[in-house]
């Protein structure tokens, strides 16, 4: 299929839980649609060039950096920000953690950080330290050093199998 680069195109997707029909430029981010066009700013602009993991979105139950994915590429796609991650009103079990452990500090990278664990939790819900570790391994952060956000997670992890 050829894209024409001068026209808008209609992204159809679902974002956490709701269908939307977005009108987006064709080399437009699905990071730039989620915040621009959605105004879902939970998931933060950090580098713009997938080295951050700021951006961490979860689509089709895989973790993603949506700076480098097309909006047009999420087509049909389930996504889920850091903002759909709450039911009821109740924070989620990973969100929770970093609260309760001190997994947050200036709060920017948090949500990456978090849907990153999110992510690894619904692939592996019992995880060693080494795959915590690994996992969010793309995702920077200079306030916290990472040992509070890797206690979190494998605290939201002990909370999830009850």
């Amino acid at each position: 299929m050829s894209i024409s680069t001068s026209t808008k195109h209609v992204v159809s997707t679902t974002v956490n839980g709701e269908p939307y029909e977005v009108l987006v430029e064709p080399f437009c981010s699905l990071l730039d649609m989620l915040r621009d066009s959605l105004r879902l700013t939970g998931t933060k602009k950090g580098c713009d060039e997938g080295d951050c993991g700021a951006c961490t979105v979860i689509i089709d139950d895989k973790t993603v950096t949506s700076c480098m994915m097309l909006a047009l590429d999420a087509q049909d796609k389930a996504i889920t920000t850091v903002e759909g991650l709450m039911q009821d009103s109740k924070l989620h079990p990973v969100q929770a953690a970093f609260v309760e452990h001190g997994g947050v500090q200036c709060g920017f990278c948090t949500p990456g950080l978090i849907m990153s664990g999110v992510g690894l939790l619904r692939e592996n819900p019992n995880p060693t330290e080494e795959d915590v570790r690994f996992a969010i391994g793309g995702n920077l952060c200079r306030c916290t050093g990472y040992s509070r956000v890797v206690k979190a997670i494998l605290a939201a992890a002990e909370n999830l199998r009850g």
